[in-house]
């Protein structure tokens, strides 16, 4: 595999960091950036060659323009662009503080958005490169509990999906990542909502009842994050650029069943449907 240069958001933790690790250890250059760009000093210790680090909260819009700028800059060429920053908030519509609803848009969607705008510039001059965001099986089905979490990630996959068509002509391919349940920190770091007696015996109060009982509802998943990271490695790779990649026997059953269900209902609606036309 030839060396490439790859430009990793939220590379501190999680599929972030096990993607940065699996890279660099492949010798491939990673500007890799996170809140805590410290938390990847072992990281700069072992690969001084390799590691370009910067701080980057990528609700940050400023700043994210500037670390871009700054990482093109300095290693001349970026190669593939990882949009993994990102987590969950749950609760009920009602429990959701207007906080909670306005942090899952700006990092879940808002920031892969700018992102986006602001590599691409670059990735027209050079000829083209990838970008690939990390999405989720959750970005194909629903779950009651998970109203904007899910809202976030339909959201940045129509808005990726719409680019797709813009930037192809460019050289630029577009991966979205779809993983299942992975066994990473995800869950210990949920935002949960304060839960409302009113739902405590339905679906929602029994989602903040499984919370409660565990520290970390993702530590036991079926999902391997070695193995989700090379994947989403060698994806960089395939030819033709994957539009969506499902990751886990999980999520490819999960969104399976939930495309063969909204297919069903079109076909129910079929006649209603063309008996409005003029």
């Amino acid at each position: 595999m030839t060396s490439k240069t790859w430009f990793v958001t939220g590379a501190s933790t999680g599929i972030g960091r096990e993607v940065t690790e699996q890279l660099l250890a492949a010798g491939h250059r990673v500007a890799a950036t996170a809140r805590r760009p410290e938390s990847l000093a072992d990281l700069a210790g072992r690969y001084p060659d390799l590691l370009w680090t910067a701080a980057l909260d990528v609700t940050d819009t400023a700043n994210l323009r500037t670390v871009v700028e700054r990482a093109f800059t300095d290693l001349g060429r970026i190669d593939v662009v990882f949009s993994n920053a990102g987590r969950g908030s749950v609760g009920a519509a009602e429990e959701l503080s207007d906080q909670a609803i306005d942090s899952q848009i700006a990092l879940n969607l808002t920031a892969p958005i700018h992102l986006l705008r602001a590599v691409l510039p670059h990735l027209r001059e050079q000829g083209g490169g990838r970008f690939i965001q990390l999405s989720t099986m959750g970005s194909q089905i629903t779950t009651p509990g998970a109203s904007m979490y899910h809202a976030s990630k339909w959201g940045v996959e129509g808005f990726m999906e719409s680019v797709i068509g813009e930037v192809a002509p460019f050289g630029v391919g577009i991966t979205m990542v779809e993983p299942g349940i992975i066994r990473t920190a995800f869950g210990a770091n949920l935002d949960v909502a304060e839960p409302m007696p009113a739902y405590a015996s339905g679906p929602v109060g029994q989602l903040h009842q499984y919370l409660a009982a565990a520290d970390n509802v993702t530590a036991q998943a079926p999902g391997d994050p070695k193995k989700v990271a090379a994947a989403i490695v060698a994806s960089a790779e395939t030819s033709p650029v994957p539009r969506r990649l499902a990751l886990g026997s999980d999520a490819y059953s999960a969104i399976k069943d939930a495309l063969a269900g909204r297919l069903a209902e079109l076909e129910a609606g079929r006649d209603i449907a063309r008996s409005i036309d003029f």
